[in-house]
């Protein structure tokens, strides 16, 4: 998220710089105006597009390799176990910046209300008169002049003259309905209101509303008369920022030399061509802008055929060198194909992108380095695991332990006996998670001075009565993971799991993350 935020900061700071650089002075104002818009919603959009056409045709050798940012959710040792959710232990369960950010927005909110509450007493409060297209508000002891969407302000202060000028002004705002677009800037000032460009854009958008009406409502009156006009005097103006006001000091100057410019030629509108080459700039940065490593390396030398008894005995048959891929590499997987007759393993690497052929079904990886993430498996000479023979599993499988690929009937948590499969098994992840949360002593973190995230992996087993037996933990400090053991013994007997109408033994991987409050 971080990232993205960064990207459209400096997405919209190219953009704002083409246009003061090349557009804001000239009189191209509804071009302008579309392009402050269009600029606005593209620094949005363009940070989420990554296409692989332009990845592919990048040469290697001019691609910047940039840090790469990993967010893993499940990260524990999970071999052929059922992967549980991931459980979250916190002493706060918002963060400083979330709270920053929720507070910013609180104020910005509680801003904009005030603003809005502020208007609404005003057309409350005032006579207000029906003119056809829009609705005047006469303002009382005041020499004020704005417009709110359709409705538009006059302060009874100002001369007749004048007022007839600023009305012909004022209705060029409700006609092209230059409110929505501050109400459009107004509405990313609350949710980023960390982004000053978000002010700039809402700032250089008021200033055109100011040229557009200007330059139309000059046409009605002798452009001198309307020079004179906003010189004779500054009016009393509300501090509103989605209000279109006719007379604000700082203004002033630069509408009357807008005005008393020369219109720009017809042929300066191919300025806005510019904004081809810059979106495709930042396409090509955003496709391209990661660590790309898919191709550098041939990924077949990397494939391995071990042994099943190796694979069971858990001993590295020469796998050194896939271990360190796949180690350093968190978007490779492997694909696991089973040759049951030959009592084989073949373990190929593979990117995440990549599509297995048909046959293949996920599960986690084989290899200690693999087993944090999602992997494929196929058993040979058949479709799937479903239709392995009992006799053809049980001479891939230990006798007793068999793991979630391949099992009839996972062990199911006291009071999850309802539902499908998959649902029982998201509530014996919430029960578990409930059970953990209660009783992990978070005082730890004080013990130890720890902080932040302290990510801790625990394994165990549920045996054929449904006890949970040989707890492992693993964790960055020893007491961590004495305490994830202790609270895991607490879990209660479980329903056994069934495999060919028989209970078996089945492993499982708790993920435990350890959020501590700096």
């Amino acid at each position: 998220m971080i990232h993205y935020i960064l990207q459209i900061i400096a997405f919209q700071l190219f953009f704002l710089l083409v246009y003061d650089v090349f557009l804001k002075k000239e009189t191209f104002f509804n071009w302008n105006r579309g392009y402050l818009l269009i600029t606005s919603i593209l620094s949005f959009i363009l940070p989420s597009i990554k296409i692989k056409a332009l990845q592919d045709s990048i040469p290697r050798e001019f691609i910047i390799n940039l840090p790469e940012v990993i967010v893993t959710q499940n990260n524990g040792e999970t071999g052929n176990s059922i992967l549980l959710d991931t459980i979250y232990i916190t002493e706060s369960s918002v963060s400083f910046m979330q709270w920053l950010f929720y507070i910013g927005f609180g104020i910005s909110t509680l801003l904009f209300t005030l603003k809005l509450f502020k208007i609404g007493k005003l057309i409350y409060s005032n006579p207000k008169v029906n003119k056809g297209g829009f609705r005047l508000v006469n303002l009382g002891k005041s020499s004020a002049a704005f417009s709110f969407l359709n409705y538009i302000f006059i302060g009874e202060k100002i001369d007749q003259n004048q007022a007839a000028q600023i009305l012909e002004h004022e209705k060029i705002h409700v006609k092209q309905k230059h409110t929505f677009d501050l109400l459009y800037f107004e509405v990313l000032r609350i949710l980023f209101w960390f982004n000053p460009l978000i002010y700039v854009y809402q700032n250089r958008i008021a200033t055109l509303h100011e040229y557009i009406a200007d330059s139309k409502a000059a046409k009605q009156h002798n452009k001198n008369h309307y020079y004179q006009n906003l010189l004779s005097q500054i009016f009393d103006t509300n501090n509103v920022s989605f209000i279109n006001t006719f007379f604000k000091q700082s203004l002033i100057k630069k509408r009357i030399i807008m005005l008393s410019k020369q219109k720009s030629r017809e042929i300066l509108k191919l300025k806005y061509a510019l904004l081809i080459p810059v979106v495709f700039g930042m396409l090509v940065y955003t496709s391209c802008s990661q660590e790309i490593n898919n191709n550098e390396q041939d990924l077949s030398q990397y494939t391995l055929v071990r042994k099943m008894s190796d694979f069971k005995s858990g001993t590295d048959d020469g796998a050194e060198e896939l271990a360190e891929l796949l180690k350093n590499n968190p978007d490779y997987i492997t694909w696991n194909l089973i040759d049951i007759d030959n009592q084989e393993i073949t373990i190929s690497v593979h990117t995440k992108d990549e599509i297995p052929p048909k046959g293949y079904s996920k599960m986690n990886g084989f290899t200690p380095e693999s087993r944090d993430r999602i992997g494929y498996v196929k058993f040979k000479g058949v479709k799937n695991s479903e239709q392995i023979t009992s006799r053809d599993r049980e001479d891939f499988l230990e006798k007793e332990e068999v793991p979630f690929a391949v099992i009839d009937q996972a062990p199911v948590f006291p009071g999850c006996e309802s539902g499908t499969s998959k649902e029982q098994k998201q509530c014996m992840s919430r029960k578990i998670g409930e059970i953990i949360n209660k009783n992990f002593n978070i005082k730890i973190a004080d013990d130890l001075g720890l902080v932040g995230r302290q990510k801790i992996y625990v394994g165990f087993k549920i045996d054929k009565q449904g006890n949970i037996i040989d707890i492992k933990s693993r964790a960055p400090h020893e007491a961590l993971a004495i305490e994830a053991k202790r609270v895991t013994e607490m879990l209660p007997k479980m329903i056994p799991g069934e495999h060919d109408g028989k209970t078996v033994i089945v492993p499982y991987s708790l993920p435990i993350v350890f959020e501590i409050k700096e």
